[in-house]
């Protein structure tokens, strides 16, 4: 089983009334949320873990996970209120404001770390949950707690925005779970951020010299590479027309992920030795799930069948 770990909130979507006025509508989301849901509609067995609320919008999220076929029994319930993210498209890029104070998910705490059975086989995380404490202090711990027995990935969903004030100490926790992760996924622009200027292929070896066996970047319409210590894979985008980039990453992530686990190789000891045809089903996987959520509006991962 794949246990995604972060955050889980409601995008607030733009959209036009009947009448023409200017709204907002309700959507489950959150990075890791997302990729949770795209692993169990891609047929993986995915499970989720994070602060929900017993509020209203809490139950459309649980609703959400279960109608995916995403196993809820790790989440820590209270009665904090649901975090909320309002987003701008401008161009089919989002942009988001987030309220996020005194959340269910922001008030995570290392005391609802649950207790893993064997099943758990790997973990994933990311995104904004990795920022504000004592939530991302809390999905650290639980990474270090389990990178020794259990694969990890992480992919960091860099919002320089959502960090502002705060870079030395997240940039510093990233590098702490990019060090302990067996995968990092990045898109091109968080490699730059976190590695500077210079060639794509030759940023993403040094991630690689902090410790981990396979380093996915993706890299917008152009496509996505796969890098470990001997081999550069890489498979180009699936053309499609673009509705929004809503989940676009996320999705990846769960396609890679989906394709590891088909292929028998999502363990300490697979991930050592992964044949060039194994990284290319994952980036092919990846990249095609990927295509079908920009096609239409929101981060709406594919189902197996619509593959």
């Amino acid at each position: 089983m794949i246990l995604s770990c972060g955050e889980a909130l409601i995008d607030m979507l733009p959209r036009t009334t009947t009448l023409g006025e200017p709204a907002f509508s309700p959507y489950a989301g959150g990075a890791v949320f997302n990729t949770a849901i795209a692993l169990g509609r891609l047929g993986a067995p995915s499970a989720f873990f994070s602060g929900i609320s017993n509020d209203m919008l809490g139950q459309i999220l649980t609703e959400t996970l279960e109608a995916s076929k995403v196993d809820t029994q790790f989440c820590a319930r209270s009665d904090r209120p649901t975090t909320v993210a309002f987003v701008k498209l401008v161009d089919g890029q989002a942009t988001y404001a987030f309220y996020d104070e005194n959340t269910a998910g922001r008030l995570l705490s290392k005391d609802d770390l649950p207790t893993l059975p064997p099943t758990v086989t790997t973990l994933f995380f990311g995104g904004i949950s990795l920022v504000n404490d004592p939530a991302a202090s809390t999905y650290a711990a639980l990474q270090a707690r389990e990178s020794a027995t259990r694969v990890t990935m992480i992919d960091p969903n860099i919002r320089p925005g959502f960090i502002a004030g705060k870079e030395a100490q997240y940039r510093a926790r990233i590098d702490q779970m990019i060090a302990r992760a067996d995968i990092v996924k990045l898109s091109d622009e968080d490699l730059h951020w976190l590695q500077g200027p210079g060639d794509i292929s030759t940023l993403a070896r040094q991630v690689l010299e902090k410790g981990p066996k396979l380093v996915f970047i993706t890299e917008g319409a152009d496509g996505a590479r796969a890098i470990t210590a001997t081999q550069n894979r890489f498979v180009a985008a699936t053309r499609v027309t673009v509705a929004d980039t809503v989940g676009a990453g996320d999705t990846f992530n769960a396609g890679a992920l989906a394709a590891l686990h088909d292929a028998g190789v999502l363990t300490k000891s697979g991930l050592t030795t992964l044949p060039d045809a194994t990284l290319d089903a994952a980036l092919t996987l990846g990249t095609r799930a990927a295509a079908i959520t920009v096609s239409r509006a929101g981060a709406n991962p594919p189902w197996r069948h619509e593959l």
